[in-house]
């Protein structure tokens, strides 16, 4: 409201609303500890009582805004104010009070317009509440009951109303890096996954805040966007499911709240925004662990994502094993073209990967690289010979899920099997062989698996396995020497195991036959033997002198 209105509102409370308003003020100042704290709430709600029996106490809105901001001095009272503004608000809001009428005379019209203003002043205070760890819980209820009020009851027609400004203010405090995560995840239960519109103008928002300058989004920022995000429940099954309203649902049946294909299209610009602001490594690996889960769903033209995931892909390491899942989806949904997936998937295998805390993920998705009939033995080979040769250096949790492994593919494809037996043609080549052995044609360092020459080698290495010191690996490597009689094993028996795992299995184990073991305890182990007795000196006695100087 402007001045001259404000002051002639203030005159107008000079009389019998004075004395109850200087009252509180007065028992405030003469208490202190509890006491002033209750007379300090006692006045507040003397201000609400005086702002909801009459217009002419309007003004003490403005006072309780000027408490709930003093949020360093007094957070009680602060909160206190808050709630009761709150109360305030709701009430107003839904007597049409805020609301402009064409009838209205020019004095309601600046009443109204004066009272928006509150509003907003009152909101920006609970914007800043949210950051505070102490009140952030109940100055984020406080925002949703207004935002919700707001949207039911101040508009100027009959059309639905969203308070996109406000909200996209609450969310962009919600992600700020100094809020605890717990105020995030109650805003996630209570509000984002379970109503279909909360969610719609939470992609919107978080989309808003990402194309702000860059100045206003830091690393931190960033990753609390990207943990916002990827706790969204699933995509709904379709326009059906969108059932669920925080605020009262728009009488259109052809408002976008009521089309998957909108709330997919506002996820799929979120994701977007945050992508193109440049995600560090630690974030893109985040990104490409949830990608087929928690991202590509959510999007309307999966295709995309192409360029972030072949990027991904080709950058090597750890990073190109979690950018699989999502490459070969994209292959096999959206027919992307990628010619170089195979090349690049066996470029992947070694040393480190059988290492990674990724390893049981990559064989799950290799299984299923190589379970088609139609791929070349020749490059299937390859695959087999360069996973057999790098169980030489293998812990033995890796060895354990590669030969179960072998042992299905070679069922797969009977081609391969050449490379368990291979039987001189002639008697020469035999003597051959006998006499100076044989080479391995194999090429480890080739990276085409279609020039490896691995179809014409053998798995040797897979017998050096059946002498390994770990005795299940051993058992286990004996599969492949014996008959095929078995179909297929399950890899998710094998995928799990660890140093651990197999250190229980053998410590739990139930010995049939007690070990023969012969060893001779030593009476003496730093004293020289008698020399009547005939036993002899300990090793460590010969070497060393242990008396005294």
């Amino acid at each position: 409201m402007p001045g001259t209105t404000e002051t002639a509102l203030k005159r107008k409370r000079k009389g019998k609303s004075e004395p109850a308003q200087k009252r509180p003020r007065s028992d405030s100042n003469s208490s202190s500890g509890s006491g002033g704290h209750d007379d300090e709430q006692s006045r507040i709600l003397l201000l609400e009582q005086g702002i909801l029996e009459s217009r002419k106490n309007y003004n003490n809105i403005t006072t309780l805004i000027g408490i709930s901001r003093k949020q360093d001095d007094g957070a009680e009272a602060a909160m206190v104010a808050a709630v009761s503004l709150c109360r305030i608000f709701i009430r107003l809001l839904a007597s049409g009070n805020l609301s402009r009428t064409k009838d209205a005379s020019e004095k309601d019209e600046t009443i109204v317009r004066w009272l928006r203003e509150r509003l907003g002043e009152y909101q920006e205070s609970l914007i800043s509440m949210i950051k505070r760890d102490e009140l952030a819980l109940t100055a984020l209820t406080l925002s949703m009951r207004i935002l919700k009020a707001e949207a039911e009851h101040l508009h100027s027609n009959a059309e639905y109303s969203f308070p996109r400004a406000f909200f996209t203010e609450i969310v962009a405090a919600l992600v700020q890096p100094g809020v605890d995560g717990s105020v995030r995840e109650e805003f996630l239960g209570k509000f984002v996954n379970e109503y279909d519109d909360i969610r719609f103008y939470t992609f919107k928002s978080i989309r808003d805040i990402l194309t702000r300058p860059a100045s206003e989004t830091s690393e931190q920022t960033l990753d609390n966007v990207f943990g916002l995000l990827t706790s969204i429940d699933g995509v709904p099954g379709s326009n059906k499911d969108l059932e669920d309203f925080y605020v009262d649902r728009p009488n259109a049946k052809s408002h976008p709240l009521f089309l998957l294909s909108q709330h997919k299209k506002q996820a799929q610009e979120a994701w977007l925004a945050l992508m193109r602001l440049g995600l560090t490594k630690d974030q893109r690996k985040k990104a490409l662990e949830v990608m087929t889960v928690s991202i590509s769903p959510w999007f309307s033209k999966p295709e995309l994502l192409m360029d972030f995931l072949t990027d991904s892909y080709n950058a090597g390491g750890s990073t190109s094993l979690l950018a699989l899942s999502g490459v070969f989806y994209l292959i096999q949904e959206r027919n992307l073209d990628y010619p170089l997936f195979y090349p690049k998937l066996y470029s992947l295998l070694d040393a480190d990967i059988l290492h990674s805390r990724h390893r049981s993920r990559f064989f799950r998705l290799l299984d299923t690289f190589l379970a088609s009939s139609h791929l070349p033995a020749v490059l299937v080979a390859s695959f087999i010979k360069k996973l057999a040769r790098l169980t030489l250096n293998a812990p033995p949790s890796a060895i354990v899920a590669i030969v179960p492994w072998m042992y299905n593919l070679l069922k797969k494809h009977p081609l391969c099997t050449f490379m368990l037996h291979r039987v001189p043609r002639t008697k020469e080549e035999k003597d051959l062989i006998e006499s100076e052995g044989v080479g391995d044609p194999f090429l480890p360092d080739e990276q085409d698996p279609m020039e490896t020459h691995a179809i014409d080698s053998c798995l040797w290495e897979i017998v050096q396995l059946q002498s390994h010191y770990h005795p299940n690996i051993a058992t286990i490597a004996k599969i492949i020497s014996e008959q095929f009689t078995k179909q297929v094993y399950n890899l998710e028996d094998f995928l799990d195991h660890s140093y651990g795992s197999l250190l229980d299995a053998e410590m739990s184990k139930q010995v049939k036959k007690t070990p023969v073991v012969e060893f001779m305890i030593p009476k003496r182990i730093f004293s020289r033997a008698d020399s009547a007795s005939e036993e002899q000196d300990s090793l460590l006695v010969e070497l060393w002198d242990f008396g005294l100087p």
